[in-house]
């Protein structure tokens, strides 16, 4: 009985060390997947000694494009794992169209012109700290191969085969008489659209100015398909030009859809640096571009500081961010008229297409009405242009063709008279507001047109259809005055566009006058008085410097609307009349 005993125990210790080998086996056999260290001859060829030599790119345009729709995985010399954009969308196969160069007696844009960047959506579901690796252009490497590159490739010649490429021009220095030039940039589509920058060839401390993913890049982009460092922007002092440079991305950068990195990108090395125009267009990654306005070198200065910044903002700390329906603008001088300039501010509703309208139309009818010098001197003579802002604002309601989208427009004019004495006066429909700062004593510049506000139900009532108690919507919305919604204006004769004209403020010199435009992002969160504040306190800050202080204190603001957690868009333009600006007339884009 006890030798049967210990030969079911035996047996039972027997199986139970051939499950644990078992199992061993299978965890050594998953693990480390000892079949990829064999090869498998219907996946893998010998290389023949003669095609070591064999360009890397085939000549044959349909072969490269049959190579390009593998389905491989291409990892970058940071370590980082990036899936072929063939497994994201489908292959391509048209090339691309090349955006032509602009002649330099072109590349000043008109007033208001817009850019209509045509991208795809970004991609979600992308992990933090990764670079996309976007599909290979291989239309792009087949047409460098074709037209060859320079054999001095240190020489920074525009775009196009050898033929057409333009000789490099040396600077009528004659013709310049001052050199300072301000560049601007605005992202138009990608995950940072609205974002925008501006800079001045002068200010070393900020140039060059870095565009990447990580600080401390300059111009911050949130997009993954973006390098750490992607491109870098630099001011040619020998040249008087601002020259782009890719920075040896992974993705590359592209100038007007051309590229602009080096030829071989795994090599991870920097491109030759090209020269930028006014108009032009910056691709980096799939979905992020940017667009390009230089001011020219014989625009006046603005006589004042004038700071502008924006952000999305998101709706919860850590979250998504909200789609920018904001768009910041100013202009100075107008087109001819050197003595008016204007400063603007249009919120959008339901999208953001009524706001970019608005903030176009808008000051060409301000700049067309002032064209008239009637009409110019009676604005300087009788110091007030209430009509000029009332048929801006009527003439571009009128010009626009939103049924379904609308916006608020807040817009200050500023004016010079003969004796230099500035003068600002205000129109606005909707909620964004603007007020100025002089001697201490706030002065309210618009008027808020919600649909709660005593104002707007008073101006119902007198049309005689009054609102009823604890009715604060007129449709679903919140406003009853905006630019716009020409489809819920059929609907209800209480909505309206005609705008709150405010008092002229003669701009006293030496009185600390200062200007603040904003969304209502800043405004739900920040009042006038603490905005006061701010703008003392910021100012205590950095008594002697005057070059940038308006931009500091619209970063401030900024800042402070984002510590309260503002739930909307914010943007704002600080103008301090009590400094001397030394920017030129950048004129930051929608």
């Amino acid at each position: 009985m006890a030798m049967l005993q210990s030969i079911v125990v035996f047996t039972l210790l027997l199986l139970m060390l051939i499950l644990i080998i078992i199992i061993i086996i299978i965890i050594i056999v998953f693990a480390f997947k000892p079949w990829r260290f064999f090869s498998y001859p219907s996946r893998c060829r010998a290389i023949k000694v003669g095609e070591l030599e064999r360009p890397l790119v085939s000549n044959d345009v349909d072969l490269a494009q049959d190579q390009s729709n593998d389905l491989t995985r291409n990892y970058d010399l940071e370590g980082e794992c990036h899936l072929n954009a063939a497994l994201l969308r489908p292959p391509r196969t048209e090339g691309l169209v090349h955006k032509q160069r602009l002649s330099s007696a072109s590349r000043r844009l008109a007033l208001g012109d817009s850019v209509v960047g045509d991208v795809s959506d970004p991609l979600d579901g992308i992990l933090v700290g990764q670079t996309l690796k976007r599909r290979v252009v291989t239309e792009h490497l087949v047409e460098l191969q074709k037209h060859g590159r320079p054999e001095n490739q240190s020489q920074n010649l525009r775009f196009g085969t050898e033929n057409d490429r333009p000789q490099e021009s040396v600077p009528n220095t004659d013709a310049i008489s001052d050199q300072r030039s301000c560049l601007s940039l605005q992202v138009v589509s990608g995950p940072s659209c609205g974002l925008h920058c501006s800079v001045l060839s002068t200010s070393t401390a900020r140039l060059p100015l870095t565009l990447g993913r990580v600080p401390p890049s300059y111009l911050l982009l949130k997009d993954y398909e973006v390098s750490g460092k992607h491109a870098m922007i630099t001011w040619n002092l020998n040249k008087l030009r601002w020259e782009l440079v890719d920075m040896g991305s992974l993705n590359g950068t592209l100038l007007n859809s051309r590229p602009i990195n080096h030829p071989d990108p795994g090599s991870r090395l920097w491109g030759d640096p090209v020269e930028l125009a006014s108009g032009d267009t910056i691709t980096v990654g799939t979905t992020s571009n940017i667009y390009v306005h230089i001011s020219s070198h014989n625009e006046r200065l603005v006589p004042f500081g004038v700071g502008m910044t924006s952000d999305p903002m998101s709706l919860r700390r850590g979250g998504k961010k909200l789609p920018m329906e904001d768009v910041c603008y100013y202009h100075w001088p107008l087109p001819g008229i050197y003595q008016f300039g204007v400063f603007g501010i249009c919120d959008g509703h339901g999208g953001v297409v009524a706001a970019k309208s608005a903030s176009k139309i808008l000051p060409e009818m301000v700049a067309t009405i002032l064209a008239d010098s009637v009409k110019r001197e009676r604005v300087v003579s009788e110091q007030d242009a209430s009509d000029v802002l009332r048929d801006a604002f009527s003439q571009t309601e009128a010009s626009m063709n939103n049924y379904y989208e609308g916006c608020t427009a807040t817009l200050l004019l500023v004016w010079a008279d003969a004796d230099e004495n500035f003068f600002a006066q205000c129109a606005n429909v909707g909620d964004s507001a603007c007020f100025i700062n002089m001697d201490g004593k706030q002065i309210k510049m618009t008027e808020d047109h919600k649909v709660t506000s005593c104002s707007e139900r008073l101006r119902i009532e007198g049309i005689g259809e009054p609102l009823k108690d604890g009715e604060t919507r007129l449709c679903g919305l919140n406003l009853a005055r905006m630019l716009g919604d020409k489809f819920v204006k059929q609907q209800d004769s209480r909505f309206s566009s005609e705008p709150y004209i405010s008092q002229v403020v003669h701009l006293k010199k030496s009185s600390g006058a200062f200007a603040l435009l904003a969304s209502d992002g800043l405004w739900d969160v920040v009042s006038f008085k603490k905005a006061v504040q701010l703008v003392v306190q910021t100012r205590e800050r950095h008594p002697t410097e005057t070059e940038n202080l308006a931009e500091k204190i619209a970063e401030v603001m900024l800042d402070e609307a984002r510590t309260q957690r503002t739930k909307d868009n914010t943007s704002i333009i600080f103008i301090d009349f009590d400094s001397i600006s030394t920017v030129s007339s950048c004129k930051v884009r929608p």
